[in-house]
């Protein structure tokens, strides 16, 4: 059962009955702000992006494109309501990527992106990873890494996650900043 909310000046639905979570994560209200302003003209990159809500404030902040990128189907279904509730279509500009996140960034790739905004689970095991597994904790040098080689000049990457007890690997990632 999906319900829509405001929010920003944005519309999205939540589900307040058959998920854990509903759709929109309110501890990323000021994130989702902060790429909107961030985006504008650029490229974006919405990794593990769930119901796409990063993506929808990148295209309402004057995104060139976006790239919403998560290996669940129901959850990308999701992000293209989101994406059309607000008025923007999946083509050219606006691309939907059924995919394990890390699998992905292992392919080369000729684009960059002036914004990626990534945030995986604390750990998962899905049936698409094969025998794989993520664990943020162990697996996000790699990750950002991965990430970071997708960067425009000048670019930003925003990473998330809400593992209580996450520390950040700084020495595996020095050569970021």
């Amino acid at each position: 059962e999906f319900r829509e909310v405001g929010e920003g000046g944005l519309r999205f639905l939540v589900n307040l009955t058959d998920y854990l979570d509903t759709g929109l994560f309110l501890d990323h209200r000021a994130t989702r702000q902060m790429i909107r302003e961030l985006v504008r003209g650029g490229r974006f990159l919405n990794l593990f992006a769930y119901t796409g809500t990063a993506s929808v404030y990148a295209a309402a902040g004057g995104a060139a494109s976006t790239t919403t990128v998560d290996m669940s189907s129901v959850y990308l279904d999701w992000a293209r309501r989101n994406m059309a509730l607000n008025g923007f279509s999946e083509g050219r500009d606006h691309r939907f990527v059924r995919a394990d996140c890390l699998a992905w960034l292992a392919t080369p790739r000729r684009e960059r992106y002036h914004v990626i905004f990534v945030d995986p689970p604390t750990f998962s095991n899905s049936k698409r990873m094969g025998e794989n597994t993520f664990e943020v904790q162990r697996d996000h040098p790699l990750l950002l890494r991965a990430a970071a080689n997708l960067l425009a000049r000048g670019g930003v990457l925003l990473f998330s996650n809400n593992f209580r007890h996450f520390r950040m690997q700084r020495s595996a990632l020095s050569h970021l900043t």
